[in-house]
């Protein structure tokens, strides 16, 4: 009797491809877990931003870039984090 937990498409995969699942949705995790710290890291950088958005002059504002790369970053890893879990079971 298949496992009714599991969708439709992954009950009747052979040990390769049960395999291969896990081993994607661990990279998901992975990507998700780092996403997590990006998102955090660019938490702690709106600090330093606010400081450098009023007191640096001109356009140079490295503070404000490297918190719009990790924000960005952490929304990139995020989603691809997720696709990876959730995914396709055609990819094998």
């Amino acid at each position: 009797m298949p496992n009714m937990n599991l969708p439709a498409e992954e009950r009747n995969l052979n040990p390769a491809q049960v395999e291969s699942l896990d081993k994607r949705r661990q990279w998901g995790l992975v990507f998700q877990v780092l996403s997590g710290q990006f998102a955090f890291f660019a938490v702690l950088l709106l600090v330093w931003t606010g400081q450098d958005l009023q007191y640096s002059p001109g356009w140079v504002h490295p503070m404000f870039y490297y918190n719009v790369l990790t924000g960005v970053v952490a929304v990139v890893f995020g989603i691809y984090g997720t696709y990876l879990r959730r995914g396709r079971v055609h990819e094998y």
